[in-house]
């Protein structure tokens, strides 16, 4: 029966040895160890042997076991790192590869030149507001000397939803806001949505985007708007932008002025963009009227002002070459995608 044994533990170890998976490794475990395993078999035969053969028997048997059950758990274990390398191997990243971009989305180009215009402005000491897109009559009319029959009061004109409230036609509500907040000197931007019943087309939007501009204190005059928005050009157009002024009128300013700039595009010759004439209207402005001041209980002995309202589409338009206003509200990504 000792020779059984010995071939048992021969077969064994040539049958491990040549395991090659866990699964394998487990199959042999139950025949050669399990309830009807070859070493269980023989062992139920111990009863045929006398005591003293019985004694040796078992002490072999017992080594025979504790050694197939040595290169089990030994070749189990090479089996499963085996299987373990070729895993981690397939899931290797390869850290030289280039990884994949994620496709983000940019800022609009709204947004792009109003953050522009704004640290345009606030660079030169001007501090940045908001007011309220609802209105009333009083603030977005009245309060800058835009009379009763003024026309830009009618209804064709204006999104009303009262008849003391409405939707901002202008940024210049600010002013009057700021006027009746603060006591001079006061150096104020606001940019923000406006809102006209206008039919849209390339040119035109019911909803577009003003930057406002205000200033107010001792002494400030026609050359102190110039140089501004002189500025302002230089740094919005590029270093050799030179401005125009031309006589206008707004109800809330006096004298008024409508600036042009020379074309960006052919440095003042004449070409598309500028229709030919080498200039491009870009906003409206002038020293703020008396009447306004007084709204605010500033005293126009004392203090004078200027104020500017650029519309910011304009500005992107002409900026980014796009000829058509509505192509900033469609939402099409292919469009969007060029501002990164």
């Amino acid at each position: 029966m000792q020779d059984q044994l010995k071939q048992i533990l021969i077969d064994a170890r040539e049958q491990i040895a040549n395991a090659a998976s866990p699964e394998n490794a487990e199959k042999l475990r139950v025949s050669l160890l399990g309830k009807k395993g070859k070493m269980t078999e023989i062992l139920r035969s111990m009863g045929q042997l006398t005591n003293e053969e019985r004694k040796e028997f078992g002490r072999v048997a017992n080594e025979t076991r504790s050694e197939i059950e040595q290169l089990l758990s030994s070749k189990m274990q090479e089996l499963k790192n085996i299987q373990k390398d070729i895993k981690l191997k397939a899931e290797t990243i390869d850290v030289t590869e280039p990884g994949r971009v994620p496709d983000i989305g940019v800022e609009h180009p709204i947004t792009q030149v109003i953050n522009e215009m704004s640290r345009i402005f606030m660079s030169m000491g001007f501090e940045y507001v908001e007011g309220p897109e609802v209105e009333t009559v009083f603030m977005n009319f009245d309060a800058l000397n835009a009379g009763p029959n003024h026309p830009s009061r009618d209804i064709s004109d204006t999104f009303y939803i009262t008849n003391k409230t409405l939707l901002r036609t202008q940024t210049s509500p600010v002013q009057a806001r700021t006027l009746l907040r603060k006591d001079p000197p006061m150096k104020i931007i606001s940019p923000g949505r406006v809102y006209r019943c206008d039919t849209p087309d390339a040119t035109h939007s019911p909803v577009f985007h003003q930057v406002e501009g205000l200033v107010v204190g001792e002494g400030i005059t026609m050359a102190d708007l110039k140089g501004t928005l002189a500025e302002f050009a230089r740094q919005m157009f590029g270093s050799e932008t030179k401005t125009k002024f031309r006589p206008h009128h707004f109800p809330f300013t006096e004298p008024s002025a409508e600036v042009d700039v020379s074309c960006f595009k052919c440095g003042g010759k004449g070409c598309r963009v500028c229709k030919g004439s080498g200039w491009i209207e870009i906003l409206g402005c002038g020293m703020v009227h008396p009447n306004v001041l007084k709204v605010g209980g500033i005293d126009t002995e004392k203090y004078t002002g200027f104020a500017f309202g650029i519309g910011v589409e304009r500005i992107a338009m002409l900026k980014y070459e796009v000829d058509d206003i509505r192509l900033f509200y469609e939402n099409d990504e292919r469009f969007l995608k060029q501002f990164k």
